[in-house]
């Protein structure tokens, strides 16, 4: 009779350690998810996006853990819970690295903005000393045509940098600055040519 009263109290001891290991981490999954939720507010998918899916990635996984998990009789979420403080770590340095990043490519864009401008200013100037014969004037009309499209570019950029939006940005204006230095190259290249004859 006593070793049934043993066995019996062993057995609940064993169900009540079991099933403390049992409970689904709730506190730490919400945890986590305010943190990737926090990640996606500051842009991380915009300027770290690799990092910023890892997260996604491994919260997915997590959770098909639980889900595992819940279909057992015996649940243990030890492994899960160390896997959620790990990628709530992950979710709170990725929106500490998408901040790092945005101010990195808000200061690019200054100064892109700056560098263009100067080179627009010089395309202009050389416009003037541009050789003007038959080939000449055609050439420098499609010059003129292709500088306004980068101007606009540039005003574009700028609205775009106005509104916050500095990954967009500095795509615009790294793209206007490599046709307005092409058309530099391009002008310089010609007054050199008429100098030299």
């Amino acid at each position: 009779m006593k070793n049934k009263v043993l066995m019996g109290l062993a057995a609940i001891a064993m169900v009540a350690v079991l099933s403390s290991c049992g409970k689904v981490p709730q506190e730490k999954i919400d945890a986590a998810n305010a943190a990737i939720t926090a990640a996606q507010t500051a842009e991380a998918a915009v300027y770290v996006p690799a990092e910023f899916a890892a997260v996604q990635d491994s919260m997915k996984a997590i959770m098909a853990e639980v889900e595992v998990q819940n279909g057992k009789l015996f649940k243990n979420f030890k492994n899960v819970t160390v896997k959620l403080d790990q990628t709530l770590a992950a979710a709170n340095q990725v929106t500490a690295n998408a901040a790092v990043k945005k101010e990195e490519i808000k200061k690019e864009v200054e100064t892109l903005m700056t560098e263009i401008k100067a080179v627009i200013e010089e395309n202009t100037g050389l416009m003037k000393k541009a050789p003007r014969g038959k080939e000449g004037a055609a050439v420098l009309e499609q010059i003129k045509t292709e500088m306004a499209t980068i101007e606009a570019s540039v005003a574009e950029a700028q609205g775009l940098y106005d509104k916050g939006a500095y990954m967009d940005a500095d795509n615009k204006v790294k793209a206007a600055k490599e046709r307005a230095v092409a058309i530099n190259t391009e002008l310089k290249d010609a007054i050199a040519k008429v100098k030299r004859k």
